[in-house]
């Protein structure tokens, strides 16, 4: 082997609409959704049903029913495209996004839709998601409000790519970004997904309840999704899995089980989650309570086999991505696609003077004239103390490599993993190229796959360029070391509910020694005989922890902007026969 060196949980969920009843699965019947139940014949549905279940079927919309428990495409089940070789080359536009972002229209939240854009363009964001919470009010009102909001704001920034989305609860679990892109019939998608496949509307009382029911619906849904796209009625729709440790709810195998259900939809999941001030001390007008809002303990609905400090942060990113050979590598040594973000996860701004516009709070109440909605915040002239976000790309970003500036062509870098996220701003562009001895070509990059052969030497040149401007703290970050990370790819484990890698290390640590410019690293891995994937991270410390390279458990209270990381998404390395 070779080295050149160039140089307080705030659920939203508690907020549940109970102006409905359950799906038809759980023994009763939901409102507005009887028309997609198979169960059901035309005969048993209400007038406005049948004239509903008629109209989607007339739009092509009703091809594949809510119990249904694989997709069928052309009489075959829908699976994952093989990798290209040696894809993912070529020149990209890197795009920086956020896909986590509520407005007025979030039962928690407060900020209009133009509100969340302006601050978005200002902080060199060129894509988002507005992703405000699932609910029968969401699914009754605020999806159609929501879209007029988004459609003029598409109007008004130009350049800016602002999709609209939903934050799901997924059926037994956590929470996760579903968004299409703009078509004709983006609100229609996403009322049919939302109310058929929401845990908030086919469990109130416990949308996160532990059941193999829950289980089966998430997967469900995430089939339904790749369905419309495999018919062509959405040209791509993606499922990233928002916050999961912080709950201990998204278990090993409800990961795999999404993953399977939908490779090219269900794509991955946080590597960090927003509310990355949720740490900040009171004095300084934080809430201090844990990082991202982490600091919770197992609940009976939790995966029993996590320890209890995978409920914290490490550095700000989640335990699934922080822990070196933990639960992301596992998923990485199996082969499969499985890609992380950040994002700002944004309510309520940290010392920001707006509060929450007229309205009575009644969001639950389907009497009151907010229902659904909130007015537009008010100005109080005073910092407000307890907030613990920030606007989308203050702080954190998931910056894409695409190829346009251009809704589907975006979505399809996520859902390629073509992908850094940073913190801070702690650098300012990557670029990462993993090339071999004997397969001449230009390589891959991030989410990409390179072919090799048994024997050949494998590259993997960093170009990271420095960041040379103060971030929104007025301070200029300073990088200082680099991590190469990589293990076999060993192929499905057996154990579903698997969170270890155990051959997974940090097989090259780089220390930065300059503080501009452009940094070039490489490592090579000589003579290879199996398949492995190599990710990358950084920081602006040496050490995070004593006798540990390790990012650091995050203590309370603690300031986000002392601790900063970028991570990237992995490159495989496949063997030629």
């Amino acid at each position: 082997m070779s080295d050149t060196h160039h140089v307080h949980d705030h659920d939203p969920t508690d907020h549940h609409d109970h102006d409905h009843s359950h799906d038809p699965d759980h023994g009763h019947t939901h409102d507005l959704r009887v028309d997609l139940d198979p169960a059901l014949s035309d005969e048993d549905l209400r007038p406005a049903a049948l004239s509903r279940r008629r109209f989607l079927q007339s739009a092509g919309l009703l091809g594949l029913t809510a119990g249904a428990s694989t997709v069928l495409v052309g009489g075959r089940a829908a699976a994952q495209a093989a990798p290209a070789a040696n894809s993912n080359t070529g020149t990209y536009t890197w795009l920086a996004g956020d896909h986590h972002i509520h407005t007025q229209y979030s039962p928690d939240a407060q900020y209009t839709v133009a509100q969340h854009a302006a601050q978005a363009k200002r902080n060199g964001i060129d894509w988002m998601v507005i992703t405000d919470h699932g609910s029968v009010a969401h699914e009754k009102v605020s999806i159609a409000r929501t879209n007029t909001d988004v459609v003029r704001a598409r109007g008004d920034f130009p350049g800016m790519l602002v999709y609209q989305g939903v934050e799901w609860n997924i059926p037994g679990a956590e929470h996760g970004t579903v968004f299409f892109p703009p078509t004709a019939l983006e609100t229609l998608m996403l009322d049919l997904f939302e109310g058929t496949w929401d845990g908030a509307i086919i469990n109130p009382a416990n949308p996160k309840e532990d059941s193999p029911f829950m289980e089966r619906k998430a997967v469900d849904a995430i089939r339904w999704l790749s369905a419309q796209v495999a018919l062509k009625r959405v040209p791509a729709a993606l499922f990233l899995a928002n916050h999961p440790s912080r709950r201990g709810v998204d278990s090993p195998h409800e990961i795999r089980a999404w993953n399977d259900a939908g490779p090219t939809v269900a794509v991955g999941f946080e590597g960090a989650p927003g509310h990355q001030a949720g740490g900040v001390a009171k004095a300084a007008l934080g809430p201090e309570l844990g990082r991202g809002f982490y600091d919770n303990t197992p609940s009976i609905d939790s995966f029993t086999g996590y320890p209890l400090e995978s409920y914290r942060t490490f550095g700000g990113f989640d335990w699934m991505t922080a822990r070196v050979g933990g639960l992301w590598d596992s998923l990485l040594a199996e082969g499969r696609r499985w890609w992380i973000t950040v994002n700002s996860d944004s309510h309520a701004i940290y010392k920001d003077t707006l509060k929450r516009g007229l309205g009575d709070g009644k969001y639950n109440d389907p009497t009151s004239p907010f229902y659904g909605a909130y007015g537009d915040p008010v100005d109080t002239g005073i910092q407000i103390s307890g907030n613990g976000d920030y606007w989308p790309g203050f702080y954190g970003r998931t910056v894409v490599g695409s190829t346009g500036r251009e809704y589907v062509a975006v979505m399809k870098a996520i859902g390629e993993g073509r992908m850094w996220v940073v913190h801070g701003d702690l650098i300012k562009a990557l670029d990462v190229r993993v090339t071999g001895t004997t397969m001449a070509n230009g390589g891959a990059t991030l989410g990409g796959t390179y072919m090799a052969r048994v024997g050949d030497d494998v590259t993997i040149t960093i170009k990271v360029t420095l960041n040379s401007t103060a971030n929104n703290n007025g301070s200029i970050p300073v990088l200082k070391r680099v991590d190469v990370i990589s293990g076999p790819i060993t192929g499905r484990t057996r154990d579903r509910d698997s969170f270890s890698a155990p051959e997974t290390a940090v097989v090259r640590s780089f220390d930065v020694n300059q503080a501009s410019g452009e940094v070039t690293l490489t490592h090579t891995f000589k003579d290879v005989k199996r398949p492995f994937f190599v990710r990358l991270r950084g920081t602006d410390a040496r050490v995070s922890a004593p006798g540990s390279i390790e990012p650091r458990l995050d203590p309370v209270p603690v300031d986000p902007w002392t601790d900063l990381w970028f991570y990237a998404n992995p490159t495989f390395i496949e063997l030629a026969p």
